[in-house]
Protein backbone atom coordinates (compact mmCIF):
# COMPACT_ATOMS: atom_id res chain seq x y z
CA UNK A 1 0.00 0.00 0.00
CA UNK A 2 1.34 3.27 -0.59
CA UNK A 3 2.24 4.81 2.79
CA UNK A 4 -0.94 5.77 5.06
CA UNK A 5 -2.92 7.11 2.40
CA UNK A 6 -6.46 5.56 2.82
CA UNK A 7 -8.70 3.83 0.07
CA UNK A 8 -12.30 3.53 -0.85
CA UNK A 9 -14.35 2.16 -3.35
CA UNK A 10 -17.55 3.70 -3.97
CA UNK A 11 -20.07 1.56 -6.63
CA UNK A 12 -22.28 3.02 -8.85
CA UNK A 13 -19.76 5.98 -9.65
CA UNK A 14 -20.23 6.42 -13.03
CA UNK A 15 -23.00 9.52 -12.71
CA UNK A 16 -25.50 10.89 -10.19
CA UNK A 17 -23.82 10.87 -6.78
CA UNK A 18 -21.71 8.06 -7.37
CA UNK A 19 -20.01 10.47 -9.72
CA UNK A 20 -19.57 13.50 -7.64
CA UNK A 21 -18.50 10.76 -4.16
CA UNK A 22 -15.64 9.32 -6.05
CA UNK A 23 -14.20 12.51 -7.57
CA UNK A 24 -14.69 14.42 -3.63
CA UNK A 25 -12.81 11.34 -2.17
CA UNK A 26 -10.05 11.74 -4.77
CA UNK A 27 -9.74 15.29 -3.93
CA UNK A 28 -9.03 14.93 -0.60
CA UNK A 29 -6.51 12.41 -0.97
CA UNK A 30 -8.09 9.31 -1.22
CA UNK A 31 -7.42 6.62 -3.42
CA UNK A 32 -10.80 5.50 -5.65
CA UNK A 33 -11.90 2.17 -6.43
CA UNK A 34 -14.83 2.97 -9.00
CA UNK A 35 -17.16 0.84 -9.81
CA UNK A 36 -19.90 1.02 -12.80
CA UNK A 37 -21.61 -0.76 -14.91
CA UNK A 38 -21.86 1.90 -17.40
CA UNK A 39 -18.46 3.55 -18.83
CA UNK A 40 -16.86 6.63 -16.86
CA UNK A 41 -13.65 9.11 -17.10
CA UNK A 42 -12.77 11.34 -14.42
CA UNK A 43 -9.32 12.50 -15.26
CA UNK A 44 -7.89 11.69 -11.59
CA UNK A 45 -4.71 10.01 -11.23
CA UNK A 46 -6.35 9.13 -7.95
CA UNK A 47 -9.39 7.14 -8.86
CA UNK A 48 -8.97 3.63 -10.66
CA UNK A 49 -12.38 2.74 -12.67
CA UNK A 50 -13.67 -0.83 -13.12
CA UNK A 51 -16.43 -1.77 -15.24
CA UNK A 52 -18.36 -4.46 -13.20
CA UNK A 53 -21.69 -5.47 -12.75
CA UNK A 54 -23.47 -5.75 -9.14
CA UNK A 55 -25.47 -8.82 -9.98
CA UNK A 56 -21.75 -10.79 -11.15
CA UNK A 57 -20.06 -11.58 -7.85
CA UNK A 58 -17.37 -13.06 -10.27
CA UNK A 59 -16.82 -9.89 -11.51
CA UNK A 60 -17.36 -8.03 -7.94
CA UNK A 61 -14.77 -10.67 -6.31
CA UNK A 62 -12.11 -9.53 -9.57
CA UNK A 63 -12.67 -6.01 -8.70
CA UNK A 64 -11.50 -6.52 -5.12
CA UNK A 65 -8.99 -8.98 -5.97
CA UNK A 66 -7.33 -6.59 -8.27
CA UNK A 67 -8.05 -3.84 -5.99
CA UNK A 68 -6.03 -5.66 -3.23
CA UNK A 69 -3.10 -6.80 -5.11
CA UNK A 70 -2.59 -2.93 -6.21
CA UNK A 71 -3.22 -1.13 -2.68
CA UNK A 72 -3.05 -3.93 -0.25
CA UNK A 73 -6.22 -3.25 1.98
CA UNK A 74 -9.66 -1.55 1.40
CA UNK A 75 -10.62 0.97 4.01
CA UNK A 76 -13.53 2.34 3.08
CA UNK A 77 -16.71 0.85 1.02
CA UNK A 78 -19.62 2.76 0.02
CA UNK A 79 -22.17 1.01 -1.75
CA UNK A 80 -23.63 3.43 -3.72
CA UNK A 81 -24.64 1.52 -6.95
CA UNK A 82 -28.68 1.06 -7.23
CA UNK A 83 -31.19 0.75 -10.27
CA UNK A 84 -32.67 4.28 -9.02
CA UNK A 85 -35.01 5.42 -11.75
CA UNK A 86 -37.34 2.20 -11.94
CA UNK A 87 -40.92 2.02 -11.23
CA UNK A 88 -43.36 0.01 -12.95
CA UNK A 89 -47.04 -1.10 -11.61
CA UNK A 90 -47.45 -4.16 -9.45
CA UNK A 91 -50.05 -4.97 -12.42
CA UNK A 92 -47.02 -5.13 -14.82
CA UNK A 93 -43.94 -5.69 -13.19
CA UNK A 94 -42.51 -9.35 -14.06
CA UNK A 95 -40.13 -11.17 -11.31
CA UNK A 96 -37.46 -10.88 -13.66
CA UNK A 97 -37.88 -7.04 -13.07
CA UNK A 98 -37.77 -7.18 -9.48
CA UNK A 99 -35.19 -9.83 -9.50
CA UNK A 100 -33.29 -7.30 -11.34
CA UNK A 101 -33.62 -4.32 -8.48
CA UNK A 102 -33.14 -6.26 -5.94
CA UNK A 103 -29.87 -8.58 -7.15
CA UNK A 104 -28.41 -5.05 -7.73
CA UNK A 105 -29.18 -2.67 -5.06
CA UNK A 106 -29.68 -5.35 -2.25
CA UNK A 107 -28.00 -8.68 -3.19
CA UNK A 108 -24.80 -6.42 -5.12
CA UNK A 109 -24.14 -4.52 -2.06
CA UNK A 110 -24.11 -7.51 0.54
CA UNK A 111 -21.45 -9.22 -1.65
CA UNK A 112 -19.50 -5.66 -1.61
CA UNK A 113 -19.44 -6.13 1.97
CA UNK A 114 -18.62 -9.52 2.60
CA UNK A 115 -15.91 -9.04 0.17
CA UNK A 116 -14.73 -5.22 1.68
CA UNK A 117 -14.57 -7.29 4.86
CA UNK A 118 -11.95 -9.62 3.94
CA UNK A 119 -9.77 -6.76 2.26
CA UNK A 120 -9.82 -5.33 5.51
CA UNK A 121 -8.56 -7.68 7.67
CA UNK A 122 -5.60 -7.29 9.78
CA UNK A 123 -6.32 -2.93 9.38
CA UNK A 124 -7.15 -0.75 12.15
CA UNK A 125 -9.69 1.39 10.33
CA UNK A 126 -12.82 0.83 8.24
CA UNK A 127 -16.16 2.27 7.24
CA UNK A 128 -18.90 0.43 5.50
CA UNK A 129 -21.41 3.74 4.20
CA UNK A 130 -24.77 2.14 2.87
CA UNK A 131 -26.39 4.64 0.63
CA UNK A 132 -30.19 3.94 1.21
CA UNK A 133 -33.28 6.51 0.13
CA UNK A 134 -36.00 8.13 2.15
CA UNK A 135 -38.04 5.85 -0.22
CA UNK A 136 -37.13 3.06 2.29
CA UNK A 137 -39.70 4.87 4.37
CA UNK A 138 -42.10 6.82 2.65
CA UNK A 139 -42.90 5.97 -1.15
CA UNK A 140 -45.28 6.92 -3.96
CA UNK A 141 -47.53 4.38 -6.14
CA UNK A 142 -45.16 1.83 -8.34
CA UNK A 143 -41.66 1.65 -6.69
CA UNK A 144 -42.33 -1.20 -4.90
CA UNK A 145 -39.08 -2.86 -6.11
CA UNK A 146 -36.95 0.28 -5.72
CA UNK A 147 -38.50 0.89 -2.05
CA UNK A 148 -38.08 -2.89 -0.79
CA UNK A 149 -34.24 -3.24 -1.83
CA UNK A 150 -33.82 0.52 0.11
CA UNK A 151 -35.72 -0.94 3.00
CA UNK A 152 -33.27 -3.77 2.40
CA UNK A 153 -29.90 -1.96 2.62
CA UNK A 154 -31.27 -0.13 6.30
CA UNK A 155 -31.90 -3.66 7.68
CA UNK A 156 -28.51 -4.82 6.32
CA UNK A 157 -26.57 -1.45 8.12
CA UNK A 158 -28.81 -2.98 11.28
CA UNK A 159 -27.53 -6.58 11.37
CA UNK A 160 -24.17 -5.96 9.76
CA UNK A 161 -23.07 -3.62 12.33
CA UNK A 162 -23.87 -6.12 15.42
CA UNK A 163 -21.91 -8.87 13.61
CA UNK A 164 -19.00 -7.08 13.11
CA UNK A 165 -19.07 -5.23 16.36
CA UNK A 166 -15.27 -7.16 17.06
CA UNK A 167 -13.78 -5.45 14.45
CA UNK A 168 -12.49 -1.67 13.73
CA UNK A 169 -15.50 -1.85 11.18
CA UNK A 170 -18.35 0.99 11.81
CA UNK A 171 -21.50 0.53 9.31
CA UNK A 172 -23.55 3.41 8.76
CA UNK A 173 -27.05 4.69 6.43
CA UNK A 174 -27.11 7.42 4.46
CA UNK A 175 -31.04 7.80 3.45
CA UNK A 176 -30.83 10.68 1.05
CA UNK A 177 -34.38 12.54 -0.06
CA UNK A 178 -34.57 14.51 -2.90
CA UNK A 179 -30.45 15.08 -4.00
CA UNK A 180 -30.64 17.07 -7.77
CA UNK A 181 -27.35 15.97 -9.59
CA UNK A 182 -27.42 18.15 -12.33
CA UNK A 183 -29.46 21.50 -13.59
CA UNK A 184 -29.95 22.84 -10.49
CA UNK A 185 -30.74 25.99 -11.60
CA UNK A 186 -33.30 24.96 -13.54
CA UNK A 187 -35.88 24.13 -10.62
CA UNK A 188 -38.07 26.14 -9.46
CA UNK A 189 -38.80 28.32 -6.49
CA UNK A 190 -41.90 25.61 -5.53
CA UNK A 191 -39.03 22.87 -5.47
CA UNK A 192 -37.14 24.55 -3.24
CA UNK A 193 -39.60 26.12 -0.69
CA UNK A 194 -41.46 22.65 -0.04
CA UNK A 195 -38.29 21.52 1.73
CA UNK A 196 -38.19 23.00 5.52
CA UNK A 197 -34.87 23.63 4.60
CA UNK A 198 -35.70 25.80 1.43
CA UNK A 199 -33.69 24.17 -0.92
CA UNK A 200 -33.44 21.18 -2.92
CA UNK A 201 -30.47 18.73 -2.23
CA UNK A 202 -26.98 18.44 -3.81
CA UNK A 203 -24.68 15.63 -4.79
CA UNK A 204 -22.19 18.08 -2.00
CA UNK A 205 -24.81 17.48 0.79
CA UNK A 206 -24.14 13.42 0.55
CA UNK A 207 -20.20 13.93 0.49
CA UNK A 208 -19.98 16.39 3.02
CA UNK A 209 -21.48 13.35 5.47
CA UNK A 210 -19.86 10.22 3.67
CA UNK A 211 -16.45 12.11 4.38
CA UNK A 212 -17.31 13.33 7.91
CA UNK A 213 -18.30 8.95 8.84
CA UNK A 214 -14.95 8.17 7.38
CA UNK A 215 -12.96 10.28 9.85
CA UNK A 216 -11.15 8.35 12.43
CA UNK A 217 -12.30 10.00 15.37
CA UNK A 218 -15.76 9.70 14.44
CA UNK A 219 -16.00 5.46 15.39
CA UNK A 220 -18.54 6.14 17.61
CA UNK A 221 -21.45 6.97 15.25
CA UNK A 222 -22.19 3.10 14.36
CA UNK A 223 -25.57 1.87 13.05
CA UNK A 224 -26.87 5.28 12.68
CA UNK A 225 -29.42 5.73 9.46
CA UNK A 226 -28.38 9.09 8.40
CA UNK A 227 -31.38 11.22 6.48
CA UNK A 228 -30.60 13.46 4.38
CA UNK A 229 -33.86 15.19 2.62
CA UNK A 230 -34.20 18.74 3.96
CA UNK A 231 -36.39 18.05 6.66
CA UNK A 232 -39.23 16.77 4.23
CA UNK A 233 -39.78 12.71 6.02
CA UNK A 234 -40.95 15.07 9.23
CA UNK A 235 -43.15 17.36 6.97
CA UNK A 236 -46.96 16.03 7.56
CA UNK A 237 -48.56 16.53 3.66
CA UNK A 238 -52.39 16.74 2.78
CA UNK A 239 -54.12 17.84 -0.12
CA UNK A 240 -55.50 20.96 0.51
CA UNK A 241 -59.59 21.13 0.24
CA UNK A 242 -60.83 24.20 -1.36
CA UNK A 243 -64.93 24.38 -0.73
Amino acid sequence: MYGYMKVALITGAAKGIGYHLAKGFADKGYKVIAIDILDAKYNNENIDFYKADLKNENEIKDVFYNAIEKYGAIHILINNGAISSYSKSIFDINIEEFDSVLNTNLRGSFICCKEFVKANKGESFGRIINIASTRYNQNEADWEAYGASKGGIVSLTNSLVISLSNTPITVNTISPGWIQVDKYEELREIDHKQHPSGRVGKPSDILKTCLFLCEEDNDFINGANIIIDGGMTKKMIYEELFL
